[in-house]
């Protein structure tokens, strides 16, 4: 049977019946209901900006609509909100790098999908279990999904034990299958973090377990907005359960805000150094146009427990996330 510690403990299994720029501000009305958007794409005015950067702001009337919202943000720690084809609406808290804890697997998956690309609703590639993943699914000391060395897994699967029930088992298996090595593997990670304009944040690890992978809240909406261009990365983190094929077990979404809301993801991560930590994606109607709404808050309640941590981050997410639903079109609603 799986173990969940320090890292990010997963819920109880279901019976087996079945992770620095300064801020933007929010875009003017006008312009914002001008821009073309897809779900999933994001806008900058004054010129082409890639996946990851964060929408342009300008003057008193920006910061008035922001201002107006009165987030609920968090008394520690850091945060940071943008909405798709709107942009942010602020930061909280020193960007400072810190720990992930699991948070860290949301790259994971993302160069995962970037290098071994799957269609919606397909199952990818097929991938072998090795002995280290195998006898890793039994450690005492963090999270892990069971898997049998020799069997073959789908890359889905494999991605969405990685991510539902965060096994770091899994994510150092997928990190050798997909470079060869995990240092390898590392190196793409944090490659793909320069190209992404995350420039406070080290990865030295797959899975959130080594307290010297850092980040800080703005560079995780940087990679939550480039990966939510992802179908497949979209139904992998909006999935609720997961069973591990073997094993008897199925997993519910660490992710306690899934399903409401609106909120469609994102990841979770905790530890003691790290505290609690949260990503979260939400889907709302403004002004006639659905919109990605996306979310980070980082070290709550650091240097406590995992648990307490990540209560901590998901009340902090919640508050968030409901009042951005609550008050974001009366914001934006033309005077």
């Amino acid at each position: 049977m799986p173990h969940t510690p320090a890292t990010d403990r997963a819920p109880a299994p279901a019976p087996s019946s079945r992770c620095g720029f300064r801020r933007s501000l929010l875009v003017p009305l006008a312009a914002a209901l001008a821009l073309a958007t897809g779900m999933g794409t994001w806008y900058a005015l004054g010129g082409a900006a890639g996946p990851g950067a964060p929408a342009a702001g300008s003057g008193d009337t920006v910061a008035a609509v922001a201002k107006s919202l009165h987030l609920p943000w968090p008394a520690e720690g850091q945060a940071s909100v943008a909405v798709e084809g709107i942009g942010s609406l602020g930061t909280r808290g020193e960007q400072r790098p810190v720990p992930i804890a699991s948070v860290t697997k949301v790259m994971t998956a993302y160069v995962i999908l970037e290098e071994h690309p799957m269609r919606a609703g397909a199952p990818g590639a097929a991938v072998t279990a090795d002995e280290q993943a195998a006898n890793e699914s039994y450690s005492s000391v963090e999270t892990t999904a069971p898997v049998l060395a020799g069997r073959t897994y789908t890359q889905r699967l494999l991605l969405e034990l990685m991510m539902v029930p965060s096994g770091n088992n899994v994510a150092r298996l997928l990190a050798r299958w997909g470079a060869g090595s995990e240092k390898a593997f590392v190196a793409k990670m944090n490659e793909t973090a320069a190209a992404l304009g995350m420039e406070r944040t080290t990865y030295t690890g797959v899975s959130g377990m080594e307290s010297s992978t850092r980040s800080t809240a703005t560079d995780q909406l940087r990679l939550a907005r480039a990966a939510m261009e992802d179908p497949v990365f979209r139904e992998i983190v909006a999935t609720r359960t997961v069973e591990a094929p073997g094993a008897g077990v199925t997993f519910r979404n660490t992710n306690k805000l899934l399903g409401r809301d609106g909120v469609i993801g994102l990841k979770t991560g905790s530890s003691t150094p790290a505290g609690g930590n949260l990503v979260w994606a939400s889907t709302q109607d403004i002004a006639g146009t659905p919109r990605l709404i996306l979310g980070v808050v980082l070290h709550q309640r650091a240097g406590t427990s995992p648990a307490e941590g990540s209560a901590a981050a998901h009340e902090a997410g919640r508050a968030l996330v409901t009042a951005v639903r609550a008050t974001l079109p009366d914001a934006l609603r033309p005077v």
